[in-house]
């Protein structure tokens, strides 16, 4: 029997698929990594080849064969394919999606990976001179192909040299058969490096901006990193907020570099990567590959290229860029590592921070996590030794930490949720010259519409929510499901008049421009800078100093450096202190030290207020007294106590539909199938509804696997699934697995 391919296609099933090899060639020939045709079902997709096969579970006979062969070299290098086969596995997500999602679309569709360019020639009938000659006063076209004679075959760049409309007279030749057109490949082209958006040339020398000098604990963590190199090693550098991470990234990827290797660095959202694409750009010569969701086909396709080839030694993006091809990696650096923006939500669920620990061990190369509020997960990989910690205790520059306050909301008036203390202090640093950002996790206007007659609340008619007061649009807004609605003028219960009750960001920029008149300010949040530039348009104003007031939510917590912020107030930090997840104490200090750390980054000494109704409450005066520190000891004994991660191994099954039941019912089944096949170390904990239970008009459940260590978990997941799978209540569902999940719904 002659050897077989299995082939993973962007389908939802978990498993690879047999096929013979296309007629005329032979399996031995082809090499894992490589694209082809195949039919599947009544289509013919792409699929990419993971393995051979010597033999298949089905009759040979019965296998279809591959239409063709797309690529001559495999465009996915083996040891990131190997990566991506055990992605599927671990996170037991279908191989096919898991690939397709390591690809631009361009090549999911089939696209040569290779960058082409437009050649023209001659015809063959042309060279036998059996066409009519040229007129002679087409002199024009008589030197085209006279030029085309000589040199066989022309690019775009070769024919601007002879004629500055030489398309023109070429489509005539076209037209009359004298030379036709093909799609060749460039050779040794050079990738056009990305700009601030990614999408756009950009080549800047390393002699723009002067480059500051290190600090002394600077400097013991760029050697740290250094004397790693070729080595797999964990590095958590944990600076204080302002303490100059992003110059040590610099500074150790310049060592790599200067190695003729490639660094790859994530970033957890797109609005980081314009400032940190500007930074490289003036730190480092060449292109940069920068790779996120946002950017267009095509310049994705080019940046995939360049990280390919090498011809770019840095690649730049966010959580989908872990799985960036890189001919010669030398470095990987996680900025923000604890954000939660690194796991994947829907579809292939998987945790890039995480992938980026797994990948450098595969690839031998050093990992640096950074944050100044890190993980518990990586704060146990180092107290576990298993990761090596660089401390940047102190801000650059000698600026000096912050000072938190609590300011009680229950013993000072407000005015629309800013209590009078907040209110002089703003003014205080206003009149100072200073800066203010004001932070709220909630836009829109108005969280609720209220009728003060009858009590009736805005509802959203497909989710277990509150409808969402957007006043300059005259909407109401669903931010779970998106469903909008104009604002009513009367109750529909009782026909009072009704109104809106609590804050928003579009609420404190309104209550802001009147107390502070023609105070320049900014807000910044997903509604207002949905135009693309808009976040970097906003985000320039603030740093040149010509908006004074910035209002916004969690965009602003994540590493911007705004040197004139010398007041920041977190105008409510009680949304987090009663979250139904475990972890939402973890993420209410880290959001906390975030936002605070914007403030006093420069000369200007800083300050932070944070508005609260319980200022008693443990995690505040944790904060308050000994910092992040203080409280992630405290959060990481009673993780230990409970045996939550990062000291144990969980996953959710998750379902939902438009039934009421169907999700119960099925969960209810998936449990027994579980019960009859797990060990006893695997603990099923549910199922339960979800705390909202109906989103987007589909009711939601859960159930929860708990196991001290991730083996047993496996090793039940191996056998279960495909049980599940065949459950008749699985048809009734959407379900899905989230292996480590960071949210319980």
């Amino acid at each position: 029997m002659s050897k077989l391919l299995a082939i993973a296609v962007d389908a939802p099933l978990r498993q690879l698929f047999d096929y013979r090899p296309p007629i005329g060639v032979q399996a031995s020939d082809l090499q894992p990594g490589i694209r082809l045709w195949v039919p599947f079902g009544r289509r013919r997709v792409v699929g990419v080849l993971v393995k051979q096969l010597d033999r298949s579970t089905y009759p040979e006979s019965k296998l279809r064969p591959a239409h063709s062969v797309i690529d001559s070299e495999p465009i996915i290098e083996a040891q990131l394919l190997a990566l991506l086969c055990w992605s599927a596995e671990y996170y037991r997500h279908p191989p096919g999606e898991v690939i397709a999602a390591a690809l631009p679309a361009a090549l999911r569709a089939g696209r040569s990976s290779q960058e082409q360019v437009e050649s023209w020639s001659l015809t063959k009938a042309a060279f036998a001179g059996r066409l009519p000659a040229l007129g002679k006063r087409a002199i024009r076209q008589i030197e085209m192909v006279e030029f085309l004679r000589e040199a066989r075959t022309a690019v775009a760049a070769e024919l601007e040299a002879i004629a500055p409309h030489w398309r023109e007279h070429l489509r005539n030749l076209e037209k009359r058969g004298w030379v036709e057109r093909q799609q060749v490949v460039r050779p040794d082209s050079e990738p056009e490096p990305a700009n601030r958006s990614g999408q756009a040339p950009l080549h800047r020398g390393p002699d723009t901006v002067q480059r500051p000098r290190p600090t002394a604990e600077q400097e013991a963590a760029i050697d740290a990193v250094a004397a790693a190199q070729d080595t797999f090693k964990p590095f958590l550098l944990h600076g204080v907020t302002g303490s100059g991470k992003t110059e040590v990234y610099l500074r150790a990827i310049e060592t790599v570099v200067n190695r003729g290797r490639q660094a790859l660095v994530l970033v957890p959202e797109i609005a980081l990567t314009p400032q940190l694409v500007s930074r490289f750009a003036d730190r480092f010569e060449g292109p940069l590959a920068v790779m996120h969701s946002s950017l267009p086909d095509q310049a994705r396709l080019q940046n995939w290229r360049a990280a390919r080839t090498g011809q770019a030694s840095i690649v730049i993006g966010t959580r989908s860029a872990i799985f960036a091809p890189l001919a010669r990696p030398g470095l990987i650096v996680v900025d923000e590592e604890h954000d939660a923006s690194y796991k994947q939500q829907e579809g292939f669920r998987y945790s890039a921070r995480d992938l980026a620990l797994v990948r450098a061990q595969r690839l031998g190369i050093p990992v640096v996590l950074g944050s100044a509020t890190p993980s518990l997960e990586t704060l146990e990989l180092v107290n576990s030794g298993r990761a090596t910690t660089v401390h940047l205790p102190n801000r650059v520059g000698g600026a000096r930490p912050p000072g938190l306050r609590l300011i009680d909301l229950r013993r000072h008036a407000q005015t629309h949720g800013i209590a009078t203390p907040t209110l002089l202090t703003i003014k205080h640093h206003l009149d100072a010259g200073g800066q203010v950002l004001l932070y709220l996790n909630r836009r829109g206007y108005s969280p609720t519409l209220f009728c003060p007659s009858c009590g009736w609340v805005a509802p959203c008619p497909r989710c277990d929510a509150r409808l969402t007061v957007h006043q300059r649009d005259r909407r109401l807004c669903c931010h779970h499901c998106g469903g909008q609605q104009g604002i009513p003028e009367t109750c529909p219960n009782c026909g009072e008049a009704v109104k809106p009750v609590g804050q928003g960001t579009q609420r404190i920029e309104e209550t802001m421009e009147q107390l502070f008149p023609g105070m320049p300010m900014a807000r910044i949040d997903r509604d207002s800078v949905r135009r693309r530039g808009a976040l970097e348009e906003a985000l320039g104003k603030v740093t040149r100093g010509e908006a004074r007031l910035l209002i916004g939510t969690q965009m602003l917590t994540k590493g911007h450096h705004f040197p004139q912020v010398s007041l920041v107030v977190i105008l409510n930090a009680d949304q987090g202190l009663f979250g139904t997840d475990f972890r939402a104490s973890e993420r209410l200090a880290q959001t906390i030290v975030q936002v605070a750390g914007r403030a006093g980054r420069a000369e200007r000494p800083g300050e932070v207020l944070i508005q609260t109704e319980y200022p008693e409450h443990p995690l505040l005066t944790q904060l308050v007294s000994g910092g992040h520190e203080a409280f992630a000891h405290a959060a990481l004994r009673e993780r230990a106590e409970a045996q939550w991660p990062p000291f144990a191994r969980i996953a959710v099954l998750r379902a939902e539909a438009t039934d009421r039941e169907a999700p119960i019912d099925f969960l209810d089944k998936a449990r027994a199938a579980a019960e009859s096949l797990a060990s006893a170390e695997v603990e099923l904990l549910g199922p339960a509804t979800a705390p909202m239970e109906r989103r987007a008009g589909h009711y939601r459940a859960q159930l929860l696997l708990h196991a001290r260590t991730h083996a047993p978990l496996q090793r039940l997941f191996a056998r279960w699934l495909c049980v599940v799978e065949k459950m008749p209540e699985a048809r009734k569902v959407r379900w899905s697995l989230d292996v480590d999940p960071l949210e319980l719904f």
